[in-house]
């Protein structure tokens, strides 16, 4: 069989790194703290250090196959690779419907911003719609493009943390009560906010697309993550403080919210821009994503092999990101935001927790970081899935059982388990 051409391999340190810098803090942190507001009031800031301590579990083991394994797909190749080719399509499937969600999450949260009142729907659907249009025409996104991206929503946030230490922050000005939701509620917005971390694997799906991957890789991980953790606290502790735990749990656009609240009434077009841009930014890297590891998968016919087909004049998989942007369209049309978080947030644990049993079966020669990180990692998976909303884990796990249940039928119990090149 013959290999298709490599990627080359342009991206250095800095980019690696700002493509998943720009991953995390695109447009979840837009999103994600008014449902976790909801689920533990002021105590989401637990919720958020927990999500990070997971988080860097879950990047360690990905970063760690990804230097001993840099081709593209991510933990559906570590997967197939380190567990056997079940466990592959179980991380795949989970990235496949996760990230679905999450589309529709960024199409939601970019009408919130941009759409009248009334029309976010409709709004949410021509965004996906005209972004998949853009991808089926051959465009992706760049590391200028990221870069740039990243500049955009760094000004933006930083003008939310200014104008929350311009406040005065009075809704901290008392003692805090952090635990006022119990143990399970903290978790549970530990586990919504583990949506905004979500991007640092990113990364790794680029694998083929990196200088000196080994060295690379590992580096823009841990750095990307440690920096998304800062953003994203000063950013909690600013919107907490402006709005406080109930008025953050209320609002469907906080960070506009704030300012507002903040006084800088100025500076709210200018959060709208910035939430619309990390928005539809971070849809069409999702789309153009999701078709990539939708043909990969079905390539290994772990989905319909007619999905695997390429446009030829356009060389996109565009039969993947049609049927994508129907199945999109459709959850924008009967989900609301917090469910479409909690069920992404679902199958993007999953995608982690087979991420970090592969990190756990590689040789010594090959860790790159203590075991206990992997171990904290795939336990902190399974701790949040069990605590995000029921409804996001009853569809979640239906929808993981349709698609073990394809698979089953499609290729039947005793079809071997093969490992074709690609």
């Amino acid at each position: 069989m013959t290999s298709p051409p490599a990627l080359s391999r342009r991206l250095g340190l800095t980019d690696a790194t700002l493509i998943g810098l720009g991953s995390m803090i695109g447009a979840g942190v837009f999103a994600a703290f008014s449902p976790a507001a909801q689920a533990a009031g002021n105590g989401l800031l637990i919720g958020l250090a927990i999500a990070a301590v997971v988080a860097l579990g879950n990047a360690t083991s990905t970063a760690q196959l990804a230097a001993v394994y840099p081709v593209a797909g991510g933990a559906y190749v570590y997967g197939r690779e380190r567990l056997g080719p079940w466990w592959g399509f179980l991380a795949g499937w989970g990235f496949v419907i996760g990230k679905t969600a999450s589309c529709a999450a960024m199409a939601m949260t970019f009408a919130a911003y941009a759409a009248p009142a009334g029309w976010e729907r409709p709004v949410a659907i021509v965004a996906v719609l005209g972004l998949a249009g853009v991808n089926l025409l051959g465009i992706t996104r760049t590391a200028l493009a990221t870069r740039i991206l990243v500049a955009i929503v760094l000004v933006v946030l930083a003008g939310v943390v200014a104008a929350g230490a311009a406040s005065g922050l009075p809704a901290l000005s008392a003692p805090l009560d952090l635990v006022a939701s119990g143990p399970y509620g903290i978790l549970q917005s530990a586990g919504l906010l583990f949506f905004a971390f979500a991007g640092y694997a990113r990364v790794a799906t680029l694998g083929e697309e990196v200088v000196d991957p080994a060295r690379t890789i590992p580096r823009a991980v841990v750095l990307a993550l440690g920096l998304a953790v800062v953003v994203y606290a000063a950013v909690a502790v600013a919107v907490l403080g402006m709005l406080g735990s109930a008025g953050t749990a209320a609002s469907a656009t906080p960070l506009e919210d704030a300012v507002e609240a903040a006084g800088w009434g100025w500076a709210g077009p200018v959060v709208r821009l910035g939430a619309a841009a990390a928005s539809l930014g971070a849809l069409l890297a999702l789309i153009a994503g999701i078709g990539r590891t939708t043909l990969a998968m079905a390539r290994e016919g772990d989905l319909p092999r007619w999905l695997a087909a390429v446009h030829p004049r356009y060389s996109v998989p565009h039969r993947a990101e049609i049927v994508l942007a129907v199945v999109v369209c459709a959850v924008i049309a009967v989900v609301d935001l917090r469910g479409a978080i909690g069920f992404s947030s679902f199958g993007v644990l999953v995608y982690y927790l087979v991420a970090n049993a592969a990190a756990l079966t590689q040789p010594s020669v090959q860790r790159r970081f203590p075991r206990v990180l992997a171990v904290t990692g795939g336990a902190g998976c399974l701790a949040l899935v069990a605590t995000l909303p029921w409804g996001s884990i009853a569809v979640g796990a239906a929808v993981l059982v349709i698609g073990v249940a394809y698979r089953f039928l499609s290729r039947g119990r005793s079809a071997p388990n093969t490992h074709p090149e690609t």
